[in-house]
C-alpha cells in the first residue's frame, strides 16, 4: 500500500467538490497541499461524441442505471471529472426563500445563500437562452401554457458558445456548458490543486482515507489516473466529502460513523420524474437547440410538481415510456414529431427513505414513493397532457393512464382519464434526478449529521459539501444551491486553517 499526505483532501469533483477546490486553491500559494479525489475518469474534449450508450457508460454511475433497493426507480448522477455538472442541462436556479425558511437550520439564512448563489451564477455565465437556440419543442410548451394561462418562465442556463446540439445530458460535445469541469476545477488546478481521477475512496478514518486507484480499462474513454493503480493510504489534516447524496452517506457508513451519527443516511429524497410525450401532425424541431429552456413551478407548493421542457434521445425516450408492442413502437417511429415535457414530483424526506450499504459496502437507496409525491406525479401528468393538447398534439402518451395513448378526440375527457389513472411502482417508469439529503444540516447528532457549515458533528476536521447536506427537498435544480453551501464550507475552512492544521 502506498502512503501519501496532504493538508486538505476533497472527495468528489462536482458542484460541491469543484467549488471547495476553487475557493481553497489560493491556500496552495501558502504552501498547503490540496488534492481532489474523483472516482470517475477525465475525458478529453474529442471523446464527447454524444452517442447515448457510449456516453452513459463513461459519465454516469452504473451507466445511468443505478436502481433503488426495490428496483422501482432509477437515480441518475454523474461519475466523472466534474461530477453531475457534466451531465445536467445547465439550469441554474436560485434557492427558493420558502424552502430555506422551512429547512429552519440554525445559522443558515436565505439571504446568505442567495448572495453566494448569485456569485456563482455570474461566474458560470448563467443567463437566459438566446432566441436562436429556442426550438419548437420549447416554443410549443410556451404556447400551450399561455393558452391555459399558466405562469411559464425561462430557465437561466450556464452556457457559453452553445451550438444547440441538445446533448447536455450526455456531456456537451462543444464544451459550452460551464460546469465545474470547465470553470472551477481548471482554476483550482492552475493554483496548484491536484486532481486525481479513477480514485475511489473506500473509507475515512481519523484524518486518513483508504483509497483505490483503478487502471483504465482497455478501450475505455478518459485518461489514465495520474497515480499508479493500487491501494493508497492518504493522510489529511482536513477532509471534505463531496461525493454526492448517494455516495457521501455510504462512505461515512462504510467508515463506521453510523454509531455516533444516528441520522446518517436518513432524510434522503430526490425528484421522481417521468416524461409525457405528445405527437404532432408534422415534424417539429425538437432535438436541435437547447433542450431545457422553460418551466412551470406554480404548482410546486399546492400540488407538489414542477414541469420542465426536455428532449431525450431515442434510448432514454423508449425506456421512459410505458407499455410494449405496437403503441410503443408507433410513438418511437414518430420521434421527429414528438414534443416532451418532464414531470418532476417534489417528494419530501420520509423516515423510510434513506441510504444504507450492503455487505460489500456499496450504497443502497431505500425509496418509498410518498402519497404527496405520487399525487404530484399524477397531477403533473394530467397538467402536462393538457399543455400538449393545447399546443396542438394529435395524441399524447401518458404513462399512468390505463391506456397510455390518448387521442386528441379524447382531450375533452382528459380529467376523467386522469381520475382513472393509476401509479404502479415498478410498472410506471420513473427516473429520479437531483438526489438530496442523507447528511442533513442541523443542531446536533440527534437531529442531523452536520452543522450549517457542513462540519460533521464531533469531528472538527471533517466536512460535507454536496446535496447530501439538504435537510429536505429543495424543489428545484440544486446545482447553484450546492455551490452556495460549498462556498460556506470553504469559508469556514479558510477561517480555521491555522487551528485545524
Amino acid at each position: 500500500m502506498k502512503r501519501i499526505s496532504y493538508d486538505i483532501v476533497i472527495v468528489g469533483s462536482g458542484a460541491g467538490g469543484g467549488t471547495v477546490a476553487q475557493e481553497l486553491s489560493p491556500l496552495c500559494r501558502q504552501g498547503l497541499r490540496i488534492a481532489v479525489l474523483e472516482k470517475g475518469p477525465r475525458l478529453r474534449d474529442d471523446e464527447f461524441t454524444g452517442r447515448e450508450l457510449e456516453m452513459a457508460g463513461a459519465l454516469y454511475e452504473d451507466g445511468g442505471g443505478f436502481l433503488t433497493a426495490d428496483g422501482t426507480m432509477t437515480i441518475a448522477f454523474g461519475c466523472a471529472y466534474g461530477g453531475s455538472t457534466v451531465v445536467y442541462t445547465g439550469t441554474s436556479m436560485l434557492p427558493p426563500e420558502r424552502v430555506i425558511r422551512r429547512w429552519d437550520v440554525p445559522g443558515l439564512t436565505h439571504a446568505d445563500l442567495d448572495g453566494r448563489a448569485r456569485k456563482f451564477m455570474a461566474e458560470n455565465n448563467a443567463h437566459l437562452v438566446e432566441d436562436g437556440l429556442i426550438n419548437e419543442n420549447n416554443k410549443l410548451f410556451v404556447e400551450g401554457c399561455r393558452k391555459l394561462k399558466y405562469d411559464v418562465q425561462q430557465f437561466p442556463v450556464n452556457i457559453k458558445g452553445c451550438r444547440g446540439s441538445s446533448l447536455c445530458n450526455l456531456g456537451c460535445p462543444n464544451q459550452a456548458k460551464q460546469g465545474t469541469d470547465r470553470v472551477q476545477l481548471p482554476r483550482a488546478e492552475q493554483n496548484g490543486v491536484e486532481v486525481v481521477t479513477r480514485c475511489e475512496v473506500l473509507t475515512v478514518g481519523e484524518k486518513t482515507l483508504a483509497a483505490r486507484v483503478a487502471a483504465k480499462p482497455a478501450g475505455a474513454k478518459g485518461d489514465p489516473s495520474p497515480w499508479e493503480p493500487g491501494d493508497y493510504q492518504i493522510d489529511a489534516k482536513i477532509v471534505v466529502l463531496s461525493a454526492g447524496a448517494v455516495n457521501t452517506p455510504a462512505l461515512l457508513l462504510r467508515s463506521g460513523m453510523g454509531r455516533s451519527l444516528p441520522r446518517l443516511g436518513y432524510g434522503f429524497t430526490s425528484h421522481p420524474a417521468f416524461i409525457i410525450v405528445g405527437e404532432h401532425a408534422r415534424p417539429i424541431v425538437n432535438f436541435v437547440g437547447h433542450p431545457k429552456s422553460y418551466y412551470v413551478d406554480q404548482f410546486a407548493e399546492s400540488d407538489r410538481f414542477v414541469l420542465e421542457t426536455c428532449m431525450y434521445f431515442p434510448f432514454i425516450t423508449a425506456k421512459s415510456m410505458a407499455g410494449f408492442g405496437e403503441p410503443h413502437s408507433a410513438f418511437m417511429r414518430a420521434f421527429p414529431r414528438l414534443q416532451m415535457i418532464l414531470v418532476l414530483a417534489c417528494d419530501e424526506a420520509d423516515a423510510h427513505n434513506r441510504v444504507t450499504i450492503d455487505k460489500a459496502g456499496r450504497p443502497v437507496v431505500h425509496y418509498r414513493f410518498q402519497p404527496k409525491g405520487i399525487y404530484g406525479l399524477m397531477s403533473g401528468a394530467y397538467t402536462a397532457a393538457k399543455i400538449l393538447f393545447a399546443a396542438g398534439a394529435v395524441r399524447v402518451h401518458m404513462p399512468v393512464a390505463r391506456d397510455p395513448t390518448i387521442e386528441a378526440g379524447d382531450a375533452g375527457r382528459l380529467e376523467e382519464i386522469a381520475a382513472a389513472a393509476e401509479f404502479r411502482p415498478g410498472k410506471t417508469p420513473v427516473s429520479a434526478a437531483h438526489p438530496q439529503g442523507g447528511c442533513g444540516m442541523g443542531i446536533g447528532p440527534s437531529d442531523s449529521v452536520t452543522d450549517s457549515y457542513g462540519r460533521v458533528h464531533g469531528l472538527p476536521w471533517l466536512f460535507v459539501a454536496d446535496a447530501s447536506l439538504f435537510p429536505n427537498s429543495l424543489e428545484i435544480n440544486p446545482y447553484v444551491t450546492i455551490m452556495a453551501l460549498a462556498d460556506r464550507v470553504a469559508q469556514r475552512i479558510r477561517e480555521e486553517v491555522p487551528a485545524l492544521l
